[in-house]
């Protein structure tokens, strides 16, 4: 397919990883010995290639999808109304708009789409693609506030490439980057997939293999894991580790009375749910999961909750002495102020970090409980990644990638 007008980029750096070669792959299907000079062309296939650097291996970098998906339901919009195929009665330039309320709606139809929200067609994917490329001064989402209408940028799927024969050509890109989107998914969910199964397994094996199931639980704690994933297995270990221990409370002397330590995980691994991650009760402790030792994250979330004291499950091998201290010289160097410092570090209650967690699972498997949190490390990855038993047998019946 070639279009009119196209693109005019000069070569862009393209970083190879393990899933630049799946886009090369597609790319060759549609362009065939062009592919490479396609990819080392589009600024948009450039972005998808940073996007899905974590396919292949664990990232810290959160599985989500939700730029992946806003770029995907515009450009699908603009193959189906024809643009691509030239069915189209007017051009794209006059077309009214893809509404939102269709492309929000077919985002949640999507695999681990479910709780997709807006930010990312109203603005997210537009704002990461300009740090990715702050010369090209085209968004990849246009958007009419007023009327809710949305278009993807034509001028970025127009690609022009320079042929063998010394004469240029214009390629749209647009089945392109769903096939890629897709591939991506298909990739990450097989992968997910297969953290599920080991988890089954594990539960199975548990009871006559527990040395079986702490190396599998210590190896979700590693850096290179995936940081979802480690915020459920942390709070997997905690919930059940807390629920062997209890209080005595009462509102009266008279009505005192033992409780068992519960703890709720408040809201999804990404969302913006003001810095806290789990409550206890019936403490009201508050526990933030993070992967950083940087002290703006650690007072920002503490802000957050105007200094009310907060546990830190921490992703470092460090001990809790050590990135305590680290903070603290930090703060030092920031706010100069004595103060002022102790003011925010009253407000670490605790420091859990990575060996803390490990013992702590060591504890529980040791009380016969590796049953609940392995359970619980199932039904919190389900509910992270929008994924169900229904779903799944589904899209088994029906032939869905």
């Amino acid at each position: 397919m070639t279009g009119k007008l196209g693109f005019l980029m000069p070569k862009l750096e393209i970083t190879h990883h393990n899933f630049t070669a799946t886009i090369v792959e597609i790319l060759e299907r549609h362009f065939r010995k062009y592919a490479t000079d396609v990819l080392g062309t589009s600024p948009l296939l450039g972005y998808l290639n940073n996007k899905t650097r974590a396919a292949n291996r664990g990232s810290k970098a959160r599985g989500a999808f939700a730029n992946h998906y806003a770029l995907y339901v515009v450009v699908e919009d603009y193959i189906k109304k024809g643009f691509y195929s030239g069915e189209a009665k007017i051009p794209y330039s006059r077309y009214e708009g893809a509404r939102f309320s269709d492309l929000f709606r077919r985002q949640r139809e999507l695999p681990f789409g479910a709780k997709l929200q807006n930010h990312a067609l109203n603005s997210r994917l537009n704002d990461e693609f300009k740090k990715f490329y702050p010369t090209v001064g085209k968004p990849p989402i246009v958007r009419d506030v007023a009327t809710q209408r949305y278009w993807i940028q034509e001028d970025l799927l127009l690609v022009q490439i320079r042929r063998k024969d010394g004469k240029d050509e214009i390629v749209n890109i647009a089945p392109a980057i769903i096939e890629i989107i897709d591939a991506y998914v298909a990739t990450k969910r097989a992968a997910f997939e297969g953290f599920l199964e080991t988890c089954r397994k594990i539960s199975d094996l548990g009871k006559q293999d527990p040395k079986h199931a702490m190396e599998f639980v210590f190896h979700q704690l590693q850096p290179n894991v995936d940081a979802r994933v480690f915020e459920i297995v942390s709070y997997a270990v905690l919930k059940v580790k807390y629920g062997l221990e209890s209080v005595w409370i009462g509102e009266t002397k008279e009505s005192v009375a033992e409780e068992v330590l519960a703890l709720y995980k408040t809201g999804r691994t990404n969302a913006n749910d003001g810095g806290i991650d789990f409550v206890m009760k019936p403490l009201g402790r508050f526990f933030q999961v993070t992967e950083t030792i940087d002290v703006n994250k650690y007072f920002l979330d503490i802000d957050k909750v105007q200094r009310f004291p907060i546990t830190f499950v921490v992703k470092a091998t460090d001990t809790g002495d050590e990135i305590r201290a680290a903070i603290r010289q930090q703060a030092v160097a920031k706010y100069k102020i004595e103060a002022v410092v102790e003011s925010y570090m009253n407000a670490v209650e605790e420091i859990i970090n990575v060996a803390d967690l490990v013992k702590a699972f060591a504890e529980v498997v040791q009380s016969g409980c590796l049953q609940e949190v392995m359970d619980e490390i199932v039904l919190q990855s389900k509910v992270e990644f929008n994924y169900n038993d229904e779903e799944e047998e589904e899209n088994d019946n029906n032939g869905i990638e």
